[in-house]
């Protein structure tokens, strides 16, 4: 079975996961840096190929055509079930390559979810338009049982030598807070390990290209 596909399910029960956070020392990756990342990070954390829900949030850097430039407060986050929590905190001072460019990951912790009313995903993988993709988030999340107001961000790919994945953009705003943290644990869509349909609070619905 193939690592996407190993990531593209919702079968662990939501209340299993957590983040693990780590510091970063690094300066720029190519934009195709998540099929790297998750590659170099199996390397050291085989178990994760295991784990249905397990996905690495898209870094934050200031994203040109080509490069993801990355500043000192850049951090790594795993998304990982909360048994597997300390297992991932052995990623401390490793060294990832990610197609010639040199991470070094610091020291990491554990954080959990905060029940936020508005969430943000930088990319839901899906081939449909934009009318279309609305449509089946709507139904994704009745059958999650989760009411709430969506908005749809910008239309996005990630590209990489053997494979590209692309979708939307999704903000989810006006939801209670059990709901906020189901949709937290959970996630919308496939390829997680990919970085794809992770969701982290969001202050302000303005700003959305960033």
């Amino acid at each position: 079975m193939s690592n996407a596909s190993l990531n593209n399910s919702n079968n662990k029960p939501a209340q299993y996961m957590t983040d693990v956070v780590f510091d970063l020392d690094g300066s720029v990756l190519p934009n195709s840096y998540p099929f790297a990342m998750w590659e170099e990070i199996v390397m050291y954390l085989p178990w994760l190929n295991e784990e249905k829900n397990a996905g690495i949030l898209p870094l934050k850097g200031s994203i040109n055509d080509s490069v993801t430039l990355l500043s000192k407060r850049t951090k790594l986050v795993l998304r990982v079930s909360e048994e597997r929590a300390s297992d991932t905190l052995s990623l401390t001072n490793k060294h990832l390559n990610i197609e010639g460019n040199l991470l070094i990951v610091g020291s990491g912790k554990e954080r959990q979810f905060q029940a936020s009313p508005t969430l943000h995903t930088y990319m839901v993988e899906s081939k449909l338009d934009e009318v279309a993709f609305l449509e089946d988030m709507k139904t994704k999340l009745q059958l999650l049982n989760i009411s709430c107001n969506l908005i749809c961000d910008k239309h996005r790919k990630i590209s990489g030598l053997k494979q590209t994945l692309s979708g939307f953009g999704l903000v989810l705003h006006d939801l209670k807070p059990q709901a906020s943290l189901q949709i937290q644990r959970t996630g919308l869509g496939n390829f997680r390990n990919y970085g794809c349909g992770i969701f982290v609070p969001f202050k302000a619905i303005s700003g959305l290209d960033s």
